[in-house]
C-alpha cells in the first residue's frame, strides 16, 4: 500500500525500543543513534532506520529517498559482507493505526536487517583488547585485495582528481581554523599549506594512479570498527549514500585503515596491513603518495571530529575536540614523512 502522512521518528524509534515489536524473541532491545541513523540491537539481529535527513551530502527525507538507500546499502555491502545484510523489512501501520514490522498494511517507513555481528571480533575492539594478531591482518589484506581485483577501474580525468584533493584542502583550512573550535590555527594552516605543495611538487603521482586504471568504487569508509575478523573477513557500512566518496584509490582506502589502526595505538598493524596488501595484489604504491593520502584523511578525519561541536549535544564534551587534535598530529607525522623522503 501506499504511504500516508509520515508518523514522527520519535514515534518511530519508540515502537522499536520495545522488545515485542520484533517478529524473533528478544530479551532487549538496545538502540543507538548515529548522525544519520536509528539502529537497533536484538538478541541476533540489528536493525537500521534511516533519520529523514536532507544536507549537502544525503537525502533522506521521503520515505522513497530511505527505500532507495536501503536497497543500496544492502546491494553495496553484500560484496563484503553477503551473508550478513539479509534484506529490508518494511515499518507499517495496520488497521487500527498500530506500528508493526511487516508489509501488512500501510508502509510508512523501511528498515535494513542485518545478522548481529559479535563486538569481541571486530577489529577496534580486537586492537584496544589485544586479540588481534598477525593472521588477522594478513585475511583482512587478502580479503581488500580480491575486492579491489575484482571492482571496475573508475575513468577519471587527472585534473579532476586532483582538483578533488584541492577542494576538500580548502575545506578542511577553513573549518578546522575557525575561531570557535580553539584548534591550532597556525597549525592548520602549515599542514594544509604541505598538503597543497604535495599536489603541486608530486602531481605525477596522482596522475599515474587515475591513468593506471586504479581508481574504483570502494568501501568509502573503511574503519576498523566496520571490519569483522570472522572467517571470511567480513566488512560493513560502506557509504552508500554517496556514490562520488566511494570512488577512490584502493592506496588511499587502505592508507586511511592503516591510520585508524595507529590512532588505535597499532602502527605496527597499519604497517603491515599495507605490506601484505602489496604483496597479494602486486600494487605498491609510492611511499610519497600513500603518506600524502593519509595526512590528507587524517585532516578530513579531525574536520569531521570537530564538527561535533556544531550540535548542542556534544558542544561541552571535549572528546571531539581532543579527537580532532589527535587527527592533526597525525596528519603531521605523516606529512613529515614525506619531508623526509624529498
Amino acid at each position: 500500500m501506499s504511504a500516508i502522512s509520515d508518523p514522527s521518528i520519535e514515534s518511530k524509534v519508540a515502537f522499536l525500543r520495545q522488545p515485542m515489536s520484533f517478529p524473533e524473541a528478544t530479551y532487549r532491545v538496545e538502540a543507538i543513534e548515529t548522525h544519520m541513523s536509528w539502529i537497533f540491537l536484538t538478541d541476533g539481529y540489528a536493525y537500521k532506520l534511516k533519520k529523514p535527513v536532507r544536507n549537502a551530502f544525503l537525502d533522506f527525507y521521503s520515505i522513497d529517498a530511505r527505500r532507495y538507500y536501503c536497497e543500496e546499502e544492502i546491494r553495496l555491502n553484500r560484496r563484503l559482507a553477503a551473508d550478513v545484510y539479509l534484506g529490508m523489512v518494511a515499518l507499517s501501520l495496520d488497521a487500527l493505526g498500530h506500528m508493526q514490522l511487516g508489509e501488512d498494511g500501510t508502509i510508512i517507513d523501511w528498515l535494513v536487517k542485518m545478522r548481529r555481528l559479535p563486538v569481541g571480533r571486530m577489529l577496534d575492539y580486537a586492537i584496544v583488547h589485544g586479540s588481534a594478531d598477525a593472521q588477522d591482518i594478513n585475511r583482512i589484506a587478502a580479503r581488500l585485495a580480491a575486492f579491489y581485483r575484482s571492482a571496475t577501474p573508475i575513468a577519471i580525468d587527472c585534473n579532476s582528481y586532483r582538483e578533488r584533493f584541492q577542494f576538500e584542502i580548502e575545506c578542511n583550512q577553513q573549518e578546522l581554523a575557525r575561531p570557535a573550535y580553539c584548534l591550532p590555527v597556525k597549525q592548520v594552516q602549515t599542514l594544509c599549506a604541505a598538503q597543497r605543495a604535495v599536489l603541486y611538487t608530486h602531481q605525477d603521482l596522482l596522475d599515474a594512479r587515475a591513468q593506471a586504471g586504479r581508481v574504483v568504487e570502494g568501501h568509502g569508509d573503511l574503519r576498523p570498527e566496520h571490519i569483522c575478523l570472522e572467517s571470511p573477513v567480513v566488512v560493513i557500512d560502506c557509504l552508500e549514500f554517496s556514490a562520488s566518496l566511494r570512488i577512490i584509490d584502493p592506496a588511499d582506502e587502505l592508507g586511511f585503515l592503516a591510520l585508524e589502526c595507529e590512532r588505535l595505538g597499532a602502527p605496527e598493524f597499519g604497517a603491515l596491513l599495507l605490506q601484505s596488501y602489496g604483496e597479494a595484489s602486486g600494487d605498491w604504491p609510492n611511499p610519497v603518495l600513500l603518506h600524502f593520502y593519509q595526512s590528507f584523511r587524517a585532516s578530513l578525519r579531525a574536520r569531521i571530529a570537530i564538527k561535533h561541536l556544531d550540535e548542542e549535544k556534544f558542544r561541552y564534551s571535549y572528546e571531539w575536540r581532543r579527537r580532532a587534535q589527535i587527527y592533526l598530529r597525525l596528519a603531521e607525522s605523516h606529512q613529515k614523512f614525506i619531508a623526509n623522503l624529498n
